[in-house]
């Protein structure tokens, strides 16, 4: 039976209506500070936490319930004669059901402009030593840390007067992942202070994401999945069915593409490899560039863009099946015209590219962590290491290939003009074979390779790759550089004139 209560909370939606029928069940509440004032305010009886332990909350309320008479009271196993008899002999008495939901550190930690001073003071120490205690003798002590368990515990209690044993579990095991992830949080803050340089370099790594939703299936249909984390505060969906696993993956990928260009943009995305994109003073033009890539791919694909979405745009896109278009904002009138299409996900984009970010992958046995490849290139780094240095039309083509190479799986080659993208080969084990898909895939939409650039996402091993390019028209190369046979990659493109540059940087995307 539950016959008394200790509630401390910092969110306390529910509570008041939680704490009324408590008290119709005769359960004595326990409180502390605000929510005591709460309680009664509302003219429910209430004890002081202060009062019970007959100690005074002292340090500005940063010791109030560490202490034997709370936390006796929530350890000691109620079959445990000797448990009993100490707690008799010290007048401990059973707490049975503790409400406590914790300083919010994480809603702090999101304001422009908090300071560390506020942070540390928002840094939970009763609450998470209470939510451990209740947790660790769930056998005999009901324990709720979201407002959203009143309504079942509640109906428990009514009808038989404790809650279920299997229910206790489950509260508990909710307990210890809400306080590892309200940790975590704080560990991975300060962290990123103590050890900016380094923050993967330390003995352990936390990843935490509070569920933002249950999906379908993951991949394939067998698979479980869900999606974790901030997602949606980047992300508005304004009209289609509910997004699944790949096309959370594949907005990803866009974005962070997209996020590479301040100028007018537009990319169409197939698996998170881009299939086309395209610049131009309108987004018609980019449009009809990125497309014009590959005319085959962008069906089912990932379209977007860094601009507002137009209705001369929409109705072109109209004309094919995609899954997602992503954009800052759309014009009612587009917007009009998509949404006849009910399975078309249309999402605003309010992402932002910030660095310190990291990339987790599974691996067998654990994860691998490295920080994104999201910092810009230095041009100042980048060194023309042919005879001929690259015209003012190659140099804009070069810096357009880059950036887009680096969101294309390895072996990446893309072929491209200023603003356009020619020809995409992307994932082969070898980077002449991709090489020659990029040269198809401009075959197959008819675009002259004539005058164009390569841009490759690692250094070309044989001078072959350079021959390659040249002969299928292009005439100015970008690469990491850093092969063994640089010399005879430089006197293949010497040989043919082109221009080639070396980063310095290599972009990998496995």
């Amino acid at each position: 039976m539950i016959k008394n209560a200790l509630l401390s909370v910092s969110d306390k939606t529910g509570l008041l209506d939680f704490a009324r029928f408590l008290v119709t069940k005769q359960v004595r509440l326990i409180s502390t500070g605000g929510t005591a004032k709460l309680l009664r305010d509302a003219g429910l009886p209430v004890q002081e936490i202060s009062d019970y332990t007959g100690f005074p909350e002292m340090m500005d309320g940063r010791v109030k319930t560490l202490h034997p008479k709370v936390h006796g009271g929530l350890l000691h196993l109620r079959d445990n004669p000797e448990h009993v008899r100490q707690a008799n002999a010290h007048h401990i008495e059973p707490i049975d059901l503790v409400v406590v939901n914790l300083y919010p550190f994480e809603q702090t930690l999101a304001k422009p402009g908090v300071s560390h001073e506020e942070l540390i003071e928002h840094i939970d120490i009763g609450g998470p030593s209470m939510l451990r205690s209740a947790s660790k003798n769930y056998r005999s002590v009901t324990v709720i840390v979201d407002p959203a368990d009143y309504a079942t515990v509640q109906a428990e209690i009514a009808a038989d007067g404790d809650t279920a044993p299997a229910t206790r579990e489950q509260l508990a095991a909710k307990v210890f992942r809400h306080t590892a992830r309200y940790d975590s949080l704080i560990a991975n803050y300060l962290t990123a202070r103590a050890t900016p340089a380094t923050p993967l370099l330390q003995e352990s790594l936390t990843l935490s994401g509070r569920r933002a939703q249950p999906l379908r299936y993951g991949e394939n249909p067998i698979q479980q999945a869900a999606l974790y984390g901030d997602f949606h505060r980047y992300f508005h969906q304004i009209h289609g069915k509910e997004l699944s696993y790949n096309n959370i993956i594949d907005i990803s990928a866009a974005v962070n593409l997209i996020g590479e260009f301040d100028t007018l943009t537009l990319a169409i995305l197939k698996h998170t490899n881009p299939c086309g994109v395209g610049g131009g003073n309108d987004l018609r033009a980019a449009w009809e560039r990125a497309f014009a890539t590959d005319r085959q791919a962008p069906y089912g694909g990932i379209i977007v863009m860094n601009r507002a979405l137009d209705l001369p745009v929409a109705a072109a896109i109209a004309e094919i099946f995609s899954e997602v278009i992503i954009a800052p904002a759309f014009a009612d009138d587009a917007k009009a015209l998509l949404m006849k299409k009910k399975n078309l996900r249309l999402i605003e984009n309010h992402w932002q590219r910030a660095g310190g970010r990291y990339d987790a992958h599974s691996v067998l046995g654990g994860f691998v962590a490295q920080a994104s490849d999201d910092a810009p290139d230095d041009e100042a780094q980048w060194q023309v290491v042919t005879r001929r240095q690259p015209t003012v039309s190659e140099l804009a083509a070069l810096r357009f290939g880059w950036k887009v190479v680096k969101h294309v799986k390895s072996n990446a080659i893309v072929y491209a003009a200023d603003g356009q993208t020619l020809g995409i080969g992307a994932g082969q084990m070898s980077r002449v074979d991709s090489s020659k898909i990029a040269v198809w895939k401009a075959g197959e939409a008819k675009l002259s390779l004539r005058g164009s650039i390569i841009a490759s996402d690692a250094f070309f091993p044989f001078a072959d790759g350079i021959q390659a390019a040249a002969d299928a028209g292009a005439t100015a190369a970008i690469e990491p550089g850093g092969s063994v046979r640089d010399a005879e990659v430089i006197a293949a493109a010497d040989a043919a004139n082109m221009a080639m540059i070396f980063t310095g940087r290599r972009h990998f995307r496995h």
